[in-house]
């Protein structure tokens, strides 16, 4: 995300902060090999199975890992009639996969004659995330999409008193709250439970998987007869960027204020 989100010097905003100029198109592609074994499995079989993975960067879109076509295995291959024209890549074509009696439509896809500008991508394919049931990086599962190397978290203690407000009602305050700060996104405040009114927070069910933090979980504020939907979130679980903020609270909502003033 770093490179192509947020500013980075593959986004559509890049930063004019540089003393260099980039002789690229608006839309570029960067490759670079993937450091590590991945595989991906779909119906208890391993469909991808790569020492040879390399992410592309593009502008605008989460970085992809494209595989040479050899490593996906395990399952059938069937040409699909479908097939998609990027300005700068070329035309894609696609096929089914199928393995252990469930077919997974249009899951993968190359560009077998590309752009001479992205020759490079000759030979190399690439499997949809969602079309696998899980992916893991060495043994490790992950959710999402792969971490991408120019993506970094960090979290400090926060040298500020902050809180979070719904109209008059203060819904945390705390001088020991945590501030994250992950590539291309704001800043965020987490809060330590004890400062903060949990008994206003309900469990909403909804659940969202971080490559970096882990899985998410939502819940609901609710101030007099309204609920305030997926206002707040926590890591029970995390992973190795999210243990700072382990059993923490974030907030997130539009109609909440969140301030911060000299401790």
């Amino acid at each position: 995300m770093s490179l192509t989100f947020g500013g980075g010097p593959l986004s559509r905003s890049a930063p004019a902060t540089v003393n260099y100029t980039l002789s690229a198109p608006r839309h570029a592609l960067f490759m670079q090999p993937f450091p590590r074994r991945v595989r991906a499995v779909l119906a208890g079989t391993a469909v991808l199975d790569t020492v040879q993975g390399r992410l592309l960067h593009e502008t605008g879109l989460m970085p992809q890992l494209y595989v040479p076509t050899e490593d996906l295995r395990g399952g059938s291959l069937t040409p699909s009639d479908h097939t998609t024209h990027c300005p700068y890549k070329g035309d894609a074509a696609y096929w089914h996969l199928t393995v252990g009696g469930r077919t997974a439509e249009n899951a993968v896809w190359a560009y077998p004659d590309p752009r001479p500008e992205a020759s490079w991508l000759r030979g190399l394919s690439a499997l949809y995330w969602d079309a696998a049931d899980s992916w893991f990086d060495e043994e490790e599962e992950v959710r999402a999409h792969l971490r991408d190397p120019y993506h970094r978290v960090d979290t400090r203690p926060a040298s500020v008193l902050v809180r979070v407000r719904h109209g008059d009602q203060v819904v945390a305050l705390s001088g020991n709250a945590r501030v994250l700060s992950e590539t291309g996104l704001p800043n965020r405040y987490y809060f330590p439970p004890d400062d903060v009114r949990t008994d206003l927070l309900a469990p909403s069910g909804t659940e969202y998987h971080c490559p970096y933090k882990g899985r998410a979980r939502y819940w609901h504020l609710r101030t007099g007869d309204r609920d305030l939907v997926d206002a707040a979130w926590s890591f029970t679980a995390p992973l190795s960027d999210g243990r700072d903020v382990r059993d923490h609270y974030c907030f997130l909502h539009d109609e909440l204020e969140i301030t911060t003033e000299p401790k």
